[in-house]
């Protein structure tokens, strides 16, 4: 039943919206073709941002950076409970999206998704976003420079869904 109502949900707000602009009177091909128009410049304008992002992961990747860096925070992860399988997910995550669902696929493909293991990369993928994209997407589609707070505050976010999911786990697994 519910396979049956998820496809039709987006064809019907479409036509909902069809049938509204028409009901209405106005011109919802025209208003279409603006909006693709608008999304277009908007795709040009942020453009530059998204490659810049694109490059700096895949130099971070390519580099070895990510796995230093898990190397260096594992011993101490792992002392207050974080395991060090984890260490990866939790970098990438707030970087890339792709990158960071490969990383729960591997996740679960070595430790099984009823693992605890699986069970928080899970968790933290639903928990968390990739807020790099997130902010130079956003800002950078209405041209805004100066980030600082919104940065620190998604990171904040992001921090804390990715120590919430290891914790809530394993109240809920124990």
């Amino acid at each position: 039943m519910l396979n049956y109502l998820s496809l039709l949900i987006m064809p019907t707000i479409i036509a909902i919206i069809i049938t509204n602009g028409l009901l209405k009177k106005a011109p919802v091909f025209d208003h279409f073709l603006n909006g693709a128009k608008n999304g277009f410049n908007t795709s040009i304008k942020i453009l530059p941002s998204l490659v810049g992002l694109i490059v700096a992961v895949s130099m971070l990747r390519a580099s070895g950076f990510f796995d230093i860096v898990c190397n260096i925070l594992s011993p101490a992860l792992s002392k207050i409970g974080f395991p060090a399988q984890l260490v990866p997910m939790s970098i990438i995550r707030p970087i890339s999206g792709s990158a960071a669902l490969a990383t729960v696929r591997d996740l679960l493909n070595t430790y099984g998704a009823d693992s605890f293991i699986g069970r928080c990369a899970s968790v933290m993928m639903g928990s968390s976003e990739t807020t790099f994209y997130t902010l130079t997407i956003y800002l950078g589609s209405v041209g805004i420079s100066k980030s600082k707070y919104a940065l620190k505050s998604a990171l904040i976010a992001d921090f804390a869904g990715i120590i919430l999911s290891v914790i809530f786990v394993r109240l809920l697994m124990h």
